[in-house]
């Protein structure tokens, strides 16, 4: 049996034998995430281990209805679903790296991150900048 692979850095699938189960995507072994390379991915791949909520049906919509093919669209899956599982210091810590990252100076970080927070899929509650700076460096 051979397992249809997608590398997460050139998007490009191949075929292959089948992975160490550690490796295995559950989404019915079509692709295989390298968890290492993808660490957001492993939260929402241990909670569809335990809730058994299977997503193959929003992959096959994906495949019905775009030209992506089963493990492009798999991929697309997870990576909505671990954008939806971030946590708020998980975003503030990315979004400051983000903007670091830019040349942004701290205090434009932190006001521009209070600014972006409101307007995430759930609104966590307003935090100061001193609040944020916590987040960001403990």
């Amino acid at each position: 049996m051979t397992m249809r692979t997608v590398s997460l850095h050139s998007g490009q699938g191949s075929d292959q034998f089948p992975a160490p189960k550690s490796g295995m995507c559950p989404i019915a072994g079509r692709f295989l995430a390298n968890l290492r390379l993808a660490p957001q991915y492993q939260r929402v791949l241990e909670r569809r281990h335990r809730a058994e909520a299977p997503h193959e049906d929003l992959v096959d919509h994906l495949v019905r209805s775009t030209p992506l093919q089963r493990g492009e669209a798999a991929r697309v899956v997870l990576d909505v679903l671990a954008y939806f599982d971030e946590t708020t210091e998980e975003f503030v810590r990315r979004r400051h790296r983000e903007l670091q990252s830019q040349g942004l100076r701290n205090e434009e970080i932190f006001e521009r991150i209070r600014h972006e927070m409101p307007h995430r899929a759930v609104a966590p509650p307003d935090l100061s900048a001193r609040q944020l700076r916590r987040l960001v460096y403990g």
